[in-house]
């Protein structure tokens, strides 16, 4: 292991090539190339192999990221990403969309003066590379089983817990509202950060494996939760969250004025090919516009970043605390600065002002005061400090919270936090309706797509537990 491994000291930290901002800004590409093999094998050896893997225990996965890098370093890959896979159903998105800065990388134990392992770059070229050697397969289940599961939603949470529970040799039945598989992997998240066919070999996979996907299914339209209750033996509900978070101020409902998952759900779909009258007639369509984002997170970073590509005249995003409080990526705000996104630190939305459709943001600056209950400086309005900035875009970005669901899946004995999230036993993953689970961001709230991957993952254990409770009573009662 000395001679493959701990070479931080003599090879630097190398990202793969990045496309140039000028180049990259013209379409909807992913802006990092792959590692050749040999920079991959290189920049795994610098893995320290530290006794406390800090990387493992800060991965919502517990990803073995020590292991895969040593395995790729000793060009094992194969191994390497059969390693990578046990823990995690979707290693190939993960390295592209994880805030690898937030979790793994930036908890890695190389001091800062040799910099972390470039972890997410490397998973991502052991799972490429093994789909193509022909090394991923569709499931073969080593005994198929009578019960059925139907999950509700096909994103992230849905998909893990479809294939832990295939792997076991459950009947799946997965039901989404939308007309492709994938949820936010698909829809929510654009194709500079995430290329579709990526996502679309992965449900593929899952098809293939004898997974039945219903789409343009709504849950309350097409059925009723009692109804599929009694069509299946247990139904996960990872429907994740998707209702915008409003904002109150004078003038919010003026045109032009947008949540930010409509406006990537239509750039989205437009670059998957799909007619989407609300982009062609401009209003969720920033060419030629000048754009204001409200929000930190990574969906408007997501946002103004599609703006650029759209062609937007100015692209401004406005962020009530300062660059090192931001919730979303460094490295995606920086992506996003080098394409030409002005970014104005400590500043709030007073109103929105136009006739008709909205010409201007009328903005106030916020200083950081002392922290709040979760230990970060609460921002605070400057008086008398305000100014205008031009619009004729806003979108606002300000997370998300959960819909209905007990109206919307005519289930009012569904119950549910204050917040509308769904409330589980914590143990048992199990709503107030038996056989019924629930998993991902409509328990958790808006959350990371690796969180979602964990929680179908421990969902679906949580199932398989009552199912063979159930099929052990159902055999006990036909003695």
């Amino acid at each position: 292991m000395a001679e493959d491994m701990l070479k931080f000291v003599t090879i630097d930290q190398q990202m793969p090539e990045k496309r140039s901002a000028d180049d990259r800004k013209r379409d909807f590409r992913e802006i990092y190339e792959r590692f050749v093999p040999a920079g991959a094998k290189d920049q795994a050896s610098r893995c320290s192999q530290c006794g406390v893997p800090y990387c493992h225990i800060h991965c919502p996965l517990g990803n073995n990221i020590p292991d895969w890098l040593r395995l790729t370093a000793e060009d094992r890959l194969q191994e390497a990403y059969e390693v990578a896979s046990a823990t995690n159903n979707m290693p190939e998105i993960c390295g592209r969309i994880c805030p690898q800065d937030r979790l793994c990388e930036g908890n890695c134990v190389i001091e800062a003066d040799f910099e972390s392992v470039t972890i997410g770059s490397v998973e991502r070229y052991i799972t490429d590379n093994a789909w193509e050697q022909g090394w991923i397969k569709p499931i073969e289940p080593p005994v198929e089983r009578d019960q059925s599961v139907g999950i509700i939603g096909a994103g992230p949470a849905g998909l893990a817990a479809a294939e832990e529970l295939r792997k076991a040799g459950y009947q799946v039945h997965i039901y989404d509202r939308h007309d492709r598989a994938g949820g936010l992997l698909i829809y929510g998240i654009p194709g500079f950060k995430l290329e579709k066919d990526v996502v679309a070999r992965r449900t593929g996979r899952l098809e293939q494996s004898g997974i039945t996907f219903h789409l343009d299914f709504e849950v309350g339209r097409d059925a009723t939760l009692s109804e599929l209750r009694a069509r299946h033996d247990a139904l996960l509900v990872a429907t994740g969250v998707y209702r915008a978070r409003a904002l109150k101020v004078p003038g919010v409902g003026l045109s032009n004025i947008v949540p930010a998952l409509d406006y990537l759900i239509a750039s989205n779909k437009v670059g998957l090919g799909d007619k989407v009258a609300a982009y062609d007639d401009g209003s969720l369509n920033a060419e030629g516009k000048n754009v204001v984002v409200i929000g930190g997170g990574d969906t408007a970073m997501d946002c103004v970043r599609t703006a650029v590509r759209q062609g937007a005249k100015s692209v401004k995003c406005l962020y009530r605390r300062d660059r090192d409080n931001m919730p979303g990526s460094a490295r995606e705000v920086a992506n996003a600065e080098e394409e030409g996104v002005d970014f104005v630190w400590l500043t709030g939305p007073e109103a929105f002002t136009g006739s008709d459709k909205v010409e201007a943001v009328r903005a106030y600056k916020m200083r950081l005061g002392a922290p709040d209950a979760t230990g970060r400086s609460a921002p605070e309005r400057v008086p008398n400090e305000s100014f205008n900035v031009d619009c004729d875009l806003a979108i606002l970005a300000l997370g998300f919270e959960p819909e209905d669901l007990p109206s919307l899946f005519g289930a009012p004995e569904l119950r549910v936090t204050r917040w509308g999230t769904v409330t589980v036993d914590q143990r048992s993953m199990m709503t107030s309706l038996p056989g019924v689970f629930a998993a991902g961001d409509i328990v958790r709230g808006a959350s990371l797509v690796v969180w979602a991957i964990r929680d179908g993952r421990d969902a679906a254990s949580a199932i398989k537990t009552y199912l063979r409770e159930q099929a052990k009573n159902a055999a006990v009662a036909a003695e």
